[in-house]
C-alpha cells in the first residue's frame, strides 16, 4: 500500500536511514535534509517532526508529542504527519 494517505503502523519507528540526514544551514534560509547528491528543504515544521523520527520512538509516541507540543487536535496531527513521513518515505528520505 503505497500513496501518501496510506496508513502508518502505530508502532512504527520512523528514521533516517543511512547516508541521510537534518542539519540546519543559515546559508540556506534554514532546515535542510541531504541525501547522497540529494538535498530537500524541510520548513521548520517538517524538521520539528524528523527531529522526533530516531528510529527509538515510535510513530504513535510521535503524534502524541507533536499534539501535546503544539496543543493541536491529535487526528490533524496524525494526518499531517503521516502525509509527511509517507512523503518522505516514498523520497527515500525515511525508513518506516
Amino acid at each position: 500500500m503505497n500513496g501518501t494517505n496510506a496508513a502508518i503502523a502505530m508502532d512504527a519507528r520512523p528514521r533516517l536511514p543511512r547516508g541521510v540526514r537534518l542539519v540546519h544551514n543559515e546559508a540556506q534560509g534554514g532546515w535542510l535534509l541531504l541525501a547522497p547528491e540529494r538535498v530537500f528543504k524541510a520548513d521548520a515544521i517538517a524538521a520539528e517532526v524528523v527531529k522526533r523520527c530516531t528510529g527509538e520512538a515510535t510513530f504513535a509516541a510521535i503524534v502524541d508529542d507533536l499534539a501535546k507540543s503544539y496543543s493541536a487536535p491529535r487526528e490533524r496531527v496524525l494526518a499531517d504527519v503521516t502525509a509527511l513521513l509517507r512523503g518522505l518515505a516514498d523520497k527515500r528520505l525515511l525508513e518506516l
